[in-house]
């Protein structure tokens, strides 16, 4: 019954006691997955930023391999709903704080857009603007910038008044909440 139960040794100078539940024994890990997020003693994520490209690649060759078309109408959603939700799920809570993470999980799109019929030879950039999409830096930045919005604007109204304070500045253009 208390099989799948572990206990995640946090901190380097943790000895790796011995936990029991009842009369069973926990075995314990350095690395657990919570909500599909992995975080290992060191509460680092960098199981998190191996895995999801990982995963996210898989998928995206099984496209490749199961679809034959390559026209814009057929990768792109395919790659929006199964593929791209791999690279960004829970991505403010484990944060794009390296380049290199950011590289391995644009790599992936990089090679998603190459995939569609005629934008192959096209830089990264441009393939982007003629798919009508964004980079995964700029969603991801955007989704901060909503977030904090919807915190000013009275949206989580508990949690954004110890977050961020208002301009008391009475002459704003366009709106109250620069």
């Amino acid at each position: 019954m208390w099989k799948k139960r572990r206990v995640l040794c946090l901190g380097k100078h943790n000895p790796g006691v011995k936990h029991r539940l009842g009369f069973t024994w926990l075995g314990s890990s350095y690395v657990e997955k919570d909500l599909r997020v992995l975080v290992d003693n060191k509460l680092n994520m960098s199981e998190q930023y191996a895995a999801a490209p990982k995963e996210a690649n898989g998928i995206l060759g099984c496209i490749s391999k199961g679809i034959t078309s390559r026209d814009k109408e057929v990768i792109i959603p395919l790659y929006s709903a199964l593929v791209r939700p791999h690279l960004e799920y829970c991505v403010q809570f484990w944060s794009l704080l390296y380049k290199k993470v950011m590289d391995r999980l644009e790599k992936v799109q990089r090679r998603a857009t190459k995939m569609i019929k005629g934008l192959q030879s096209l830089p990264y950039e441009e393939r982007l603007r003629k798919l009508g999409l964004f980079s995964l830096e700029k969603r991801s930045l955007r989704g901060d910038l909503i977030a904090m919005f919807q915190y000013l604007k009275d949206g989580y109204r508990e949690d954004g008044d110890s977050l961020f304070a208002r301009s008391q500045m009475e002459k704003m253009r366009d709106n109250g909440y620069k």
